[in-house]
C-alpha cells in the first residue's frame, strides 16, 4: 500500500555509476510494501544523474529521464519520436512489442507522429471538447450513486473494482464512443487476455486478433445504424478514405482500452490511497467539492501509466549534460518527475489541499491524453460521491494482502475488499 509512513528515507546508492559498463537494470525493483511507490533509487537519479542508461529485457540500452523539467521537454520534443515501428524503440518486453507491431505498419494514435498524428487527433478532438464532457457529469453522477446504492444494499464486505471501479469507465466510454453495453461487456473480457500479465505473446496476438474480429462487427453496426458518436465519425472518415479499414479498427481498440483500463486502475489505487491516509479520506469526505483537487493530487501522487511514456530519438538531443543520439531509446519517469523535489515541497505526502495541476499523468505537449477531461470528470465524481456518501469506507482485509497487477504499461489494485 502506498504510505507517506512506508516511504523509505534518505538517498539509496545506484547500483552502478556513470562509469559503469553495465547499467542497472529496469524496471527497477520498488521498495517493499510499497507497490504504487516510485522506485526509491528514483530519488538517487534526480539528485545525481537525472539522464541516464538503464539496461532493457533483451540487453539493450535506453535513457531514464527523471526530473520533472527535463521529462517535459522530452515529451513536448518532435526530435523524440513516438512511433513504435522506428528502430531503437524501448521494448519492455517480448508481449508489449508484439502486441504493438503484430498489425505491420499501422499505429495507434498514441504511437503517431505528426503528421498522422495531428489529422487523427483533428478528427477526434470534438467529441472531448470541455463542453461535451461537462453534459456527461450529470448522467455519470447518476450512475455513480447508483452503483453505490447498490452496494451498501448488497453484502459487506464489497470488492470496489467490479462494484465501482470497472462499471462506471465502461459505461462512459461507452457513452462517448456508442458502444452497446452488451459489447462493453465482451470488449472488457477480451481486453483482460490482451493485457494478462502471465500471458506470452502468441496469446496477446491472439486475443487483439478476437478483439478485432469484435470491433468489426460494432463498425458494422455504426454503418448501418450510425448515432453521432465516436465510432460512427470515425466509420464514417473510413468511408470517405481518410483511414483505412485495419487503422480504423486500431483506433477504435486504442480508444477502448485507454479509456477503461487506465480510469479503473487508478479509480482502484486512488480509494487505496486515500484510505491509507485517513486525514486526507475525512477531509474530502467533509468537502466533496475538493475532490477536482483531490483528483489532480491522486494523478501526481499515484502513476499507474509507469511505462507508457517512452520514446526513440529521431535526431540528436542534448539534455542534462547527456547526448541522446539518433536511434537511442528513451523512457520518460512520470512517477519520479511527479515526485520532484524541485517542483513540489514534501512530494511524497499524499495533501489533497496542494495544487497538483502541473503533474505529468497524461503526459504534455501534442501526445497530452486525448481523454484526460473525461478521466479527470470520472474520478472527480467517483472519489466525491464515495467518501461523501461513505465517510466510514475502510479496508476489508490488511494492505499487504491487496493484489497489483504488474501490467504491461498500466499497473493497479486488482481487487479492493472494503466495508462500512
Amino acid at each position: 500500500m502506498t504510505s507517506t509512513d512506508a516511504v523509505p528515507t534518505g538517498t539509496p546508492p545506484l547500483t552502478t555509476d556513470s562509469s559503469s559498463e553495465t547499467p542497472p537494470a529496469y524496471p527497477m525493483p520498488k521498495a517493499p510494501g510499497c507497490p504504487m511507490d516510485p522506485p526509491p533509487v528514483y530519488r538517487t537519479l534526480r539528485a545525481e544523474q537525472p539522464v541516464s542508461k538503464a539496461r532493457l529485457y533483451n540487453g539493450r540500452e535506453a535513457w531514464l529521464i527523471s526530473r520533472h523539467e527535463d521529462v517535459r521537454k522530452i515529451l513536448s520534443d518532435s526530435r523524440a519520436s513516438v512511433d513504435a515501428l522506428n528502430p531503437g524503440f524501448p521494448w519492455l518486453s517480448e508481449v508489449a512489442k508484439a502486441m504493438n507491431t503484430a498489425e505491420g505498419g499501422v499505429r495507434p494514435l498514441g504511437r503517431m507522429d505528426p503528421p498522422d498524428h495531428t489529422e487523427l487527433r483533428r478528427m477526434l478532438a470534438p467529441h472531448f471538447l470541455i463542453k461535451r464532457v461537462r453534459a456527461l457529469r450529470p448522467a455519470t453522477e447518476e450512475l455513480v450513486d447508483g452503483l453505490i446504492d447498490r452496494m451498501l444494499e448488497g453484502p459487506s464486505p464489497a470488492d470496489l473494482v467490479p462494484a465501482l471501479a470497472r462499471p462506471v469507465p465502461s459505461t462512459v466510454v461507452g457513452w462517448l464512443l456508442g458502444v452497446p453495453a452488451e459489447a462493453m461487456a465482451r470488449f472488457g473480457e477480451t481486453t483482460a487476455r490482451l493485457f494478462d500479465e502471465d500471458g506470452s505473446a502468441e496469446t496477446a496476438v491472439a486475443a487483439r486478433g478476437e478483439l478485432f474480429e469484435q470491433l468489426k462487427e460494432l463498425v458494422e453496426l455504426r454503418r448501418a445504424e450510425p448515432d453521432g458518436n465516436i465510432v460512427s465519425r470515425l466509420v464514417g472518415f473510413a468511408d470517405e478514405g481518410r483511414l483505412t479499414e485495419t487503422n480504423l479498427l486500431m483506433q477504435i481498440g486504442l480508444l477502448l482500452g485507454a479509456g477503461y483500463d487506465t480510469t479503473v486502475k487508478m479509480i482502484t489505487t486512488g480509494v487505496l490511497a486515500l484510505l491509507g491516509h485517513p486525514e486526507q479520506a475525512a477531509l474530502l469526505a467533509k468537502e466533496p467539492e475538493r475532490a477536482a483537487g483531490a483528483t489532480e493530487e491522486l494523478l501526481r501522487y499515484l502513476t499507474v501509466a509507469e511505462f507508457a511514456p517512452k520514446r526513440v530519438a529521431v535526431e540528436e538531443i542534448e539534455i542534462g549534460g547527456q547526448t541522446i543520439r539518433p536511434g537511442d531509446g528513451i523512457i520518460c519517469l512520470i512517477s519520479s518527475a511527479d515526485r520532484d523535489e524541485s517542483v513540489y515541497e514534501r512530494p511524497d505526502e499524499l495533501d489533497i489541499q496542494r495544487s497538483a495541476r502541473d503533474h505529468l499523468a497524461f503526459g504534455s505537449g501534442i501526445h497530452l491524453c486525448v481523454g484526460h477531461s473525461v478521466a479527470r470528470m470520472e474520478l472527480e465524481v467517483v472519489y466525491g460521491r464515495l467518501f461523501s456518501r461513505i465517510p466510514q469506507l475502510r479496508l476489508a482485509v490488511a494492505p499487504n494482502e491487496i493484489p497489483f497487477s504488474r501490467g504491461l504499461d498500466v499497473q493497479g489494485a486488482k481487487s479492493l475488499p472494503v466495508t462500512w
